[in-house]
């Protein structure tokens, strides 16, 4: 028999983020130059990252996956 997931945790997190979202004030504050190129940096960068461990993971299990047929049939090809 299947568990079954409570939709109570998600009901509350849900109502909670948008709570925060949409009862929170504008801060007016000023974001300098230099605090705004740090900000884009680093988000630009967690980005990269980010795309790059995908890349990793479905790379490399295709590049084994590749390499052992290639390996396979040089195997069956091979003349005694």
């Amino acid at each position: 028999m299947a568990q079954s997931v409570s939709w109570l945790p998600w009901t509350l997190a849900a109502v909670t983020a948008l709570a925060v979202l949409f009862g929170s004030e504008p801060a007016l504050a000023y974001v300098g130059p230099g605090a705004g190129l740090t900000a884009l940096g680093t988000l630009l960068a967690l980005i990269l990252a980010i795309v790059l461990a995908l890349v990793g993971v479905v790379w490399y299990p295709l590049k084994r996956l590749s390499r052992s047929r290639a390996q396979r049939f040089a195997r069956r090809t091979r003349r005694p």
